[in-house]
């Protein structure tokens, strides 16, 4: 078996999301079929975060293993490598099937140890929002929610610098059954960008369930006045205590969300990290 590594980027507004769902239009499916034709055998691709319904890509990674005889098939008659082939058939079909809002980037062979879920060091994610401030681009409004009224950003920027570092964010995560809520954020930044749209920057080890959406409900309730600037870091310090803080999330709009990078190691370290995350995971 060959590995190989497909970075990639979609529009998620018609997409229920990364993964496969019965009867739903979901990216995995849609790359999973093309890769079925273009091979002739079923390649199970392992993506490094799954996004929920909505949710954008701006640089996605997955891996796939195709046996000698799928890569033949993907080659054909032509002189390509199986890098060149498996890159231009898949954007190809993807084309050919009416799926315009995925856009493979790029394809390469790597090393049977890397994982595109467990090797990942960090992801990182950005969120658009508009207010009474901003100008609005009319062909960014699908991906750019609006607020009503204006937000005090600044306040948000300094709620946002409070909360970073190793903690329990169970205050802004759904839980999952024998999963943790523990994670390290390492950036948190809010600003407004050249047309006062507030951007959050958003990067950590990993995201649990709804964490980067609430952690943007929650600096907008700062900055809407609603909460203090204290309040964020109020909260995750009583999870980190080992409490349930009683505070219900608010999860805002999907489409305002884009994951925009996947951080790796350098390809000698793949294995360790990988084990790394196993163990951890192993743990929860």
């Amino acid at each position: 078996m060959t590995r190989f590594r497909l970075d990639l980027g979609y529009r998620g507004t018609d997409f229920h999301g990364w993964a496969k769902q019965p009867g739903l239009r979901t990216v995995q499916d849609a790359v999973e079929s093309g890769l079925e034709r273009i091979t002739g055998t079923e390649a199970a691709t392992v993506v490094a975060g799954r996004t929920d319904a909505g949710v954008h890509a701006r640089r996605q990674v997955v891996h796939i293993d195709l046996g000698d005889e799928a890569i033949e098939k993907l080659i054909g008659q032509s002189n390509r490598s199986a890098e060149a082939a498996l890159l231009s058939r898949l954007r190809g079909v993807l084309a050919a099937d009416g799926f315009h809002d995925i856009v493979i980037h790029a394809v390469t062979e790597v090393p049977d140890d890397f994982d595109a879920r467990f090797s990942a060091l960090w992801r990182s994610y950005q969120y658009r929002l508009a207010d009474h401030r901003s100008f609005i681009d009319p062909l960014l409004t699908p991906v750019t929610p609006r607020h009503k009224g204006e937000l005090d950003a600044e306040a948000m920027a300094e709620a946002a610098s409070e909360v970073q570092g190793l903690h329990d964010f169970l205050p802004f995560c759904k839980p999952r059954e024998g999963a943790t809520t523990i994670r390290t954020l390492h950036e948190l930044r809010v600003e407004r960008d050249q047309d006062a749209v507030i951007t959050i920057d958003l990067r950590a080890d990993a995201f649990c369930h709804h964490m980067v959406r609430a952690l943007v409900g929650g600096l907008i309730k700062v900055g809407s006045g609603n909460w203090a600037v204290t309040r964020p870091a109020e909260l995750i310090a009583e999870a980190d205590a080992g409490l349930t803080p009683d505070v219900p999330m608010f999860v805002t709009p999907a489409e305002g969300l884009v994951l925009t990078e996947v951080g790796y190691p350098a390809p000698e370290d793949y294995a360790a990290r990988a084990a790394q995350t196993m163990a951890r995971r192993d743990q929860e």
